[in-house]
């Protein structure tokens, strides 16, 4: 059994890290760090964790209360782990950041969408991009890992098949909608449910920090630079992420043989379901689950492919992606703690 700590135990994916953990028969937590609510017993600020963990108290975070740990989670807002990570690396901890401080291999280009000056750039090239559906190999042997995003996660599944063979333009579109808890646990007007309820808008439309990070993705998977116009909307829900992805095809390639080649491509991927071309999957199909749905459709059979891709933001877009990235670096079963069927309704 491994020891985990969590900095950050008291945001939306930290307490969705303490549920996953809770139950992963593989790992103990010990450690969960919070500044504000330090002293406080984590199952009193959650009580939906009495019972499981009864015994763990939020600590202040430092590398002395994390020191015994065999790895530790960052479910911080960016910049954080980029000021504790390499302190941790050096006593042979394993880090795995779910904020993007590791994701952008171009420094300067995190500078200037972060508006941050990195605290330690030499650590990203050593920094494994944790989509385990296509960095599976590399994370075995990983020992800082970057998740990836949720929109990015959403995204790079979807046009994934797709990219990985000739036949498409690489002027690509990905329209995309998330619930609010994507925007962190923090207070904000934009986010309260009387001004998010009974409203849907788009936000960010001339440019998202989850852009670069989605492009470089898209770029390396088609081996050839790729154009992308990302669109994020704010729906007024809790958890959940919907991308409607729009592709050109530039070969003759029917609805069979592209259902084809999205169920081959992901025949051996437990967390990713093709359903029957022509369907239409519900962002509660997913939540709670680590699963992304995906479908296909050719609308009125012409040369537009529209792809959705499906995800809970929290769990696929987030903890459960952080999870299934370390049961590959610690030699676990890929699925351990992973396990569930999605909520429903």
């Amino acid at each position: 059994m491994i020891k985990a700590g969590i900095i950050g135990g008291t945001g939306y994916t930290g307490v969705e890290l303490l549920r996953i953990l809770a139950l992963h028969p593989e790992v103990k937590i010990t450690a969960v760090t919070s500044r504000s609510d330090a002293g406080m017993r984590v199952d009193a600020l959650y009580p939906n964790l009495r019972g499981y963990l009864s015994d763990l108290i939020f600590c202040l975070p430092s590398v002395e209360s994390l020191s015994n740990c065999d790895v530790v989670f960052f479910a911080t807002p960016n910049g954080t782990a980029m000021l504790m990570a390499k302190e941790l690396l050096d006593l042979g901890i394993k880090v795995i950041d779910l904020s993007a401080d590791f994701r952008l291999k171009d420094v300067v280009e995190w500078e200037h969408w972060y508006n941050l000056t990195h605290a330690t750039p030499y650590l990203i090239e050593q920094a494994v991009y944790g989509l385990p559906e296509i960095h599976r190999e590399k994370l075995k042997n990983a020992n800082l890992i970057a998740c990836a995003g949720c929109y990015p996660t959403a995204v790079q599944l979807g046009f994934l098949p797709l990219l990985e063979k000739d036949g498409v333009d690489l002027n690509l579109i990905a329209d995309v909608k998330s619930g609010v808890s994507g925007a962190g646990r923090k207070a904000e007007i934009a986010t309260l449910m009387s001004e998010t309820g009974e409203s849907f808008k788009a936000y960010s439309a001339s440019g998202h920090r989850h852009l670069p990070e989605i492009t470089q993705g898209l770029t390396a998977i088609a081996n050839q630079t790729v154009n992308l116009t990302f669109v994020p909307h704010l729906t007024p829900m809790i958890r959940g992420i919907h991308a409607t992805l729009y592709a050109n095809l530039t070969s003759a390639m029917g609805a069979e043989e592209l259902q084809m080649l999205y169920e081959a491509r992901y025949a051996n991927e437990e967390f990713v379901d093709v359903l029957p071309f022509g369907s239409h999957p519900d962002t509660r199909n997913v939540r709670g689950s680590n699963r992304c749905q995906i479908a296909l459709h050719l609308p009125q059979g012409g040369k537009t492919l529209v792809i959705l891709s499906v995800i809970d933001n929290l769990v696929k877009g987030a903890a459960g992606q952080a999870v299934q990235s370390m049961n590959l670096c610690f030699g676990f079963p890929e699925n351990i703690g992973l396990v569930t069927v999605a909520l429903y309704p």
